[in-house]
């Protein structure tokens, strides 16, 4: 049985210069908490998300991004219904089996509505500025395959051991494991189609493929439904997300004003490319493109709404109900 269509909104945490209009660190950091507690008011949206980086985009500038699982934590406990994620985890920014303790006291203290996200990673920058490194892909992948296996250990063995090139568990105890049985869901970011994409079929609750683009996502998860047939894994067990960038007009609004009022460092021109930009009637006929591609949960991005929580009522109200 396929799932249900379901809905998440990301939060403002700073990496997207989303913040950069409030002096004040501790006022940033209630705006993004408003932020979550409106979308906990939504009955329409299922979670929040938090991305997991350190530096601002489109470049690197000395402004506020928040650190991804602390603010997990502290939403968690700010918010009383939607689920909490990330998408995604950085491998590289944690070992493994750290992620997979961090991920499971998290689950506890929100009484069970943990998202865990991980992902290969890929912004050089960051990397090499927290003394990361920066290997190459294949690399970089290897590091992540070994990662996965080392959470799904710790999440699953009483005692976790682990041999592998890059991480090691000599007997590790993880209590509590989490709330959820069997454990957290593990969602599992990117495309790649030799490991990502198999790891998904292999240990993943969830993917994130396509970047809103509904033929992408088909590949994608043709793909993945492959996999899924090669390991003998239920492929309707697994959520198939996808991410989107949305402004939603009001019926007459001006497309060209409205981009430059809420684009913020992005080019307008690299703003009209990357973002969903439509009336409600237009949003929903797009989404219904992701639907009929297999997707069913959909994450939104939306500028500004750390000022103005407008657009993600109306996104809610008059949008997603159309898919209830």
């Amino acid at each position: 049985m396929p799932n249900r269509l379901r809905f998440g909104v990301f939060v403002p945490q700073g990496w997207k210069m989303d913040l950069v209009e409030i002096d004040d660190p501790v006022e940033q950091y209630e705006a993004m908490t408003a932020v979550a507690k409106a979308a906990d008011a939504e009955p329409t949206l299922d979670s929040i998300w938090v991305y997991d980086h350190f530096h601002t985009v489109p470049e690197p500038t000395v402004e506020t991004t928040f650190e991804c699982w602390t603010i997990t934590a502290t939403l968690a406990r700010d918010t009383q219904r939607v689920k909490v994620g990330q998408m995604v985890g950085c491998n590289g920014y944690r070992n493994p089996a750290l992620y997979a303790k961090i991920a499971s006291t998290v689950d506890v203290a929100s009484h069970g509505r943990l998202y865990a996200g991980i992902g290969g990673g890929w912004y050089e920058h960051e990397w090499r500025a927290y003394g990361y490194g920066f290997p190459d892909i294949p690399e970089r992948m290897r590091m992540f395959r070994e990662g996965v296996e080392v959470i799904h250990a710790m999440w699953t063995e009483t005692y976790a051991s682990y041999q592998g090139r890059h991480y090691t568990l000599d007997g590790a105890i993880n209590e509590p494991k989490g709330v959820q049985t069997p454990h957290p869901p593990l969602w599992i970011g990117g495309g790649g189609e030799q490991v990502t994409l198999k790891l998904v079929a292999q240990y993943g609750d969830a993917c994130n493929v396509g970047g809103g683009n509904p033929e992408t996502c088909r590949q994608k998860l043709e793909i993945l439904k492959r996999h899924c047939d090669a390991v003998g894994r239920d492929y309707d067990a697994i959520v198939k997300s996808t991410s989107i960038d949305l402004l939603l007009l009001e019926e007459g609004a001006d497309r060209t004003a409205a981009i430059e009022a809420n684009r913020g460092a992005l080019p307008a021109e690299r703003f009209g490319n990357q973002f969903w930009i439509g009336t409600a009637d237009e949003i929903g006929e797009r989404m219904q493109g992701l639907v009929d591609a297999g997707i069913d949960y959909i994450l939104a991005y939306i500028p500004r709404v750390a000022y103005d929580h407008t657009p993600l009522q109306r996104w809610a109200r008059e949008v997603l109900p159309r898919f209830s």
